[in-house]
């Protein structure tokens, strides 16, 4: 929708004689976004919390700002921060909702969108609450699972989820530094297929659960996929939407499916990303289903109906304190791995590895990897990223193409915030005060 020029003007003059004037801000802010200049509404909001930085209305409209203006990472820094912070954050809940309902987080989503309503009926929202599937309200048979109500699977035809069966390509060689955490999966799950004589001889059958934690953008995916490279294995990467179903039962059954098919191609590893999305507390949940869901998993994992000799069970997890205590059992996830971010000599491979094929020039890769202390993988690949955009502006403007050089992705360093540091600080309290058998040894000398 356009705006007159003329009163948007208006509207900037009468803000600049009251800047505290909080519902005139806002009033200019949307209608800022409506004549397409939301880059400029949220430079408005932004001054604004200069001026009153604990104001949770100017908070809650920048976060509904950058979600309209496509940036949901930024949106939900904002509301998660008003959640914890604010004495009155319904109305943060229900943006949260909507974050985590469009990042595929259904279950979440449905489970925020019913705090706010609790906190405050006059925010119900009858098409948000179509969309996480709650118009049905709760029942004895109909837990709330991604976002919907679970109903009886014999009340429509099954269809099952399609699976992808993947031959990487990728091998440990293509993943930089992380030499101690490469060893130990080659103990657990390389060496019994490649050694099988030294394994057998001490009865140790080929299979087995490993759980990888650590901060996000550090290579706990990447790692799965080289590890099914390395042995020229199957791999099958199982989400969320592989698994969680509707329908009562049918959940089970996908999660039983997906373990059949990688007994059927073994030497199989079977990736679970994100497993606390599945394998959350039992203790936290308020409805059976997810229960059910838990104790299948628990199930196929000890091969109760069948043997899972040759599958190779890798699963991820930013937040493994979320993870029901019952994975961590001999024989399930037996092996709990710290995949850090690298340090400086994993930092300087990985550079290496991201700026591959790429012009470059006078490039000390080690000063780089010093500067970029606490740096995850992905934030080392925003950093290349960001330095080739700026040199792909400059090849536009000259018509010549200019190799990246150490200036560029030093300037590109700074301009990159390391992604880890909220990580670390939520990892602390658990890694101090929740560290039952010492779970999280390997992460303490990182948080103390």
């Amino acid at each position: 929708m356009s705006q007159d020029p003329d009163a948007l003007q208006g509207l900037r003059e009468a803000l600049a004689l009251t800047p505290h004037n909080v519902p005139l801000r806002l009033h200019l802010a949307r209608a800022l976004v409506g004549a397409g200049r939301g880059p400029d509404a949220v430079d408005l909001l932004k001054d604004g919390l200069q001026q009153l930085p604990s104001n949770e209305v100017l908070k809650l409209e920048l976060a509904r700002t950058y979600q309209r203006q496509g940036n949901p990472s930024a949106a939900l820094v904002i509301v998660e921060d008003l959640i914890a912070k604010s004495a009155e954050p319904a109305p943060a809940y229900v943006l949260h909702a909507r974050l985590l309902l469009a990042s595929g987080d259904g279950g979440r989503a449905a489970r925020q969108y019913r705090k706010a309503i609790d906190l405050d009926p006059d925010l119900a929202d009858a098409t948000l609450a179509e969309e996480l599937g709650l118009t049905g309200g709760p029942g004895p048979e109909s837990d709330v699972v991604g976002g919907r109500q679970r109903a009886r699977a014999d009340d429509r035809d099954e269809v099952a989820p399609k699976l992808e069966l993947q031959r990487p390509a990728l091998t440990f060689a293509d993943v930089g530094g992380m030499e101690a955490l490469k060893e130990q999966i080659r103990l657990k799950i390389i060496y019994p297929l490649t050694r099988p004589e030294i394994y057998a001889a001490y009865g140790m059958k080929v299979g087995g659960g490993m759980l990888l934690y650590g901060p996000p953008g550090c290579g706990k995916t990447i790692l799965a996929r080289a590890t099914a490279g390395e042995i020229d294995a199957s791999f099958l990467s199982v989400g969320i939407n592989d698994v969680l179903d509707m329908w009562i039962g049918n959940s089970e059954k996908n999660l039983h499916r997906l373990f059949e098919v990688a007994r059927a191609n073994t030497p199989c590893v079977l990736f679970f990303d994100e497993v606390d999305a599945l394998g959350a507390s039992r203790r936290d949940m308020r409805h059976s289903g997810g229960r059910h869901v838990i104790n299948q998993f628990l199930s196929e994992l000890d091969g109760v109906a069948a043997s899972n000799e040759g599958v190779l069970v890798l699963a991820a997890t930013n937040a493994p304190w979320h993870l029901d205590s019952a994975f961590r059992r001999p024989g399930r996830f037996d092996r709990i791995v710290f995949v850090p971010p690298p340090d400086a000599a994993a930092r300087a491979v990985v550079l290496e590895l991201l700026l591959r094929g790429k012009p470059q020039a006078g490039l000390d890769l080690q000063k780089l990897a010093r500067k970029s202390e606490k740096f995850s993988g992905a934030d080392l690949k925003a950093v290349v990223d960001r330095a080739v955009e700026e040199k792909l502006q400059d090849a536009l403007r000259q018509g010549v193409p200019q190799p990246i050089g150490q200036k560029d992705l030093l300037r590109a360093i700074e301009g990159v915030r390391p992604s880890t540091r909220e990580w670390f600080a939520t990892a602390r309290n658990y890694a101090l005060y929740s560290n039952e058998g010492g779970v999280y040894d390997d992460l303490l000398p990182y948080v103390q």
